[in-house]
């Protein structure tokens, strides 16, 4: 550190494991340094990767009054750090448990199989001018499944829409595991042709699947024309070690210039996607966890198939033959997006010109 900057107390407090979202020692060093160069919270923020209200609050939260005035704050970053572990210990007693007539009102609701959220949001309508009784879903959460802490029976848990006595982690998504071995292509990467449909030959695909997942039917989408293809998968090939074979075969029928790209969501069935792109030299696009919408002609088109194919089941009693006359239907509907023009003749416009 530069001479003149904040040295080491005599007796240094030991800086506790912690886990990432916490603030550490180092930052509050550089937070007391910059603040000393007059610079923003903001600029603070954006070094330290940290939210600027993460920044605003720690100043306020662990500075100290300037001669006493409380809107000035001199911010020692020893000190700082001292505060906050000494906020650290645990257990410390929720606020369910302090307040009886808080937890009564949410255990009553959580018998009447009200949801946290529900009973979070009720509250204020109950109460408006009581600000003691306001609680975070995640708070009503944390009472229930946290072990140790007894605010809430234990059984009340079964109440809940979920009926799980424990509650199931979410994964952070730092730390998720690569999906496929083959790693995946982000649809952020995909050609800007595809995203304006101004050139054919860019698809998006998935499955619709019946009861237990045991039957499905691969639908293909032409983003430009929406011409839609429908793939067989008798026994069990929608599975991943065989579905990319049939999706290749299926897709090699096509002439080379409407050929440029699929895109898929994550679904497990696509883990030969490498495979795919060695035997088609199509490349395979990934959309975001849980984002339909970015291959919504697909997801739009699955919506029609349901007329054909009710959720519930069972997909493999549709033979080829079956799945061509639902196509030809389908390719043969006038859509108003394509200026009532359908899809089949969309695309024998592409071939007639190529």
């Amino acid at each position: 550190m530069a001479k003149g900057r904040f040295r080491s107390p005599a007796h240094p407090v030991p800086a506790p494991a912690a886990p990432c979202r916490y603030l550490t020692q180092a930052d509050r060093l550089h937070i007391a340094d910059r603040l000393r160069e007059k610079a923003t919270v903001r600029s603070i923020a954006a070094e330290l990767g940290r939210s600027p209200s993460t920044i605003s609050r720690e100043i306020r939260r662990n500075g100290i009054p300037l001669r006493g005035d409380i809107s000035r704050l001199a911010y020692r970053p020893y000190a700082a750090q001292a505060r906050a572990d000494a906020r650290k210990p645990r257990p410390k007693q929720g606020k369910i448990s302090q307040l009886p007539r808080l937890r009564n009102y949410i255990q009553e609701r959580l018998t009447r199989r009200w949801s946290p959220e529900q009973i979070a949001a009720q509250l204020p309508r109950d109460f408006p001018d009581d600000l003691e009784m306001r609680v975070t879903p995640e708070t009503i959460y944390q009472a229930l499944y946290v072990q140790g802490r007894g605010e809430l029976r234990r059984e009340l848990a079964r109440a809940l829409r979920t009926g799980r006595a424990r509650r199931k982690p979410q994964r952070h998504a730092a730390r998720r595991q690569p999906r496929f071995a083959t790693p995946m292509v982000m649809i952020s990467e995909r050609p800007a042709e595809a995203a304006d449909r101004a050139v054919p030959g860019h698809w998006e695909g998935d499955l619709i699947v019946g009861p237990g997942h045991r039957s499905a039917i691969g639908t293909l989408v032409e983003r430009s024309t929406r011409y839609v293809m429908l793939l067989h998968l008798p026994d069990g090939a929608h599975r991943a070690e065989h579905f990319h074979q049939v999706l290749a075969r299926t897709i090699q029928t096509l002439p080379s210039h409407l050929k440029r790209s699929l895109t898929w969501d994550q679904g497990t069935e696509m883990a030969g996607h490498g495979a795919f792109t060695l035997a088609t030299d199509i490349p395979v696009y990934f959309c975001d966890p849980a984002s339909p919408w970015q291959r919504g002609s697909n997801e739009n088109t699955n919506g029609l198939l349901r007329q054909y194919f009710p959720k519930g089941t069972d997909l493999s009693v549709h033979n080829p033959d079956h799945l061509a006359a639902v196509t030809a239907e389908l390719n043969g509907r006038p859509r108003k997006m394509l200026d009532w023009d359908t899809p089949a003749e969309r695309l024998t416009k592409l071939l007639t010109a190529s």
